[in-house]
């Protein structure tokens, strides 16, 4: 394994559950159980990388590194294209890009995720995805599906089922035929370098559409290496009903990520 870094972005603003990165789950705020998840991970350096002092006071006794960042970056890709010039990361530097509402990922995922990178020098990026196979999951709009090249490059990330199976669809749409659909997982390894270049890019028109800010990489000619997930990927919290589901569980394996 090569020397990668984790930065974890994190604000405290959330439309459905404000102050998400706090909230108390098994006695700790749910990003310092995603600090302990990514510690866990091969990566040699883990920053957790916020535009709130509340964050940051968080982490006081866990001797975690935090960098303070701007607080109008429309997006947390950019947030860590300030973190790696902080940081004055050489190009070649790789960076994992683990939420900070996923207090259940597992590290094998954040090593998979950089391994990916490290195995196609010609790619931007890396990310992970799934088998889909329940047609509900298909066919629902906020499940982000990735269509791959045989080189495990993706071809396009898409809301709508995709690709489209023209024969069984029409006669059968509630079926899956093949083992031909992929939910996106929502991890990424960059390298620096495409990180200096994608703060300066407007977003792209597909990228509008979709509302999928991974489309601007490839509007732009970047390759994106999309790695199967090893094991399954937790679902992060999102909702209320997710907070507590993930209380639940940490409280079932004795209240430790």
């Amino acid at each position: 394994m090569q020397d990668f870094i984790v930065v974890i972005p994190s604000r405290f603003a959330s439309t459905r559950l404000p102050g998400k990165p706090l909230l108390d789950i098994a006695g700790e705020p749910m990003v310092a159980h995603v600090w302990r998840r990514a510690c866990a991970s091969a990566a040699t350096r883990v920053v957790v990388a916020t535009d709130d002092e509340r964050i940051r006071t968080a982490f006081d006794g866990l001797d975690a590194e935090v960098v303070m960042t701007r607080s109008d970056h429309p997006s947390g890709t950019d947030r860590l294209a300030e973190v790696a010039e902080r940081l004055a990361l050489p190009d070649d530097a790789v960076l994992v890009n683990v939420q900070g509402d996923e207090p259940l990922i597992p590290p094998a995922l954040i090593d998979q995720v950089a391994m990916r990178l490290f195995d196609d020098p010609g790619a931007s990026i890396s990310t992970l995805a799934e088998s889909i196979t329940e047609v509900e999951t298909l066919f629902d709009p906020n499940v982000v599906k990735v269509v791959r090249a045989a080189s495990g490059r993706a071809l396009y990330f898409s809301r709508a089922p995709v690709p489209w199976d023209r024969e069984a669809f029409a006669e059968r749409p509630e079926l899956l035929s093949t083992d031909a659909w992929l939910r996106h997982i929502g991890i990424y390894a960059y390298r620096a370098s495409f990180l200096a270049e994608y703060r300066d890019w407007a977003p792209s028109p597909l990228e509008q559409l979709e509302q999928l800010e991974q489309l601007r990489a490839l509007h732009h000619g970047h390759a994106i290496q999309v790695g199967l997930a090893r094991e399954p990927n937790p679902p992060g919290v999102d909702t209320a009903a997710d907070l507590e589901r993930v209380r639940e569980w940490l409280s079932a394996e004795g209240g430790t990520s």
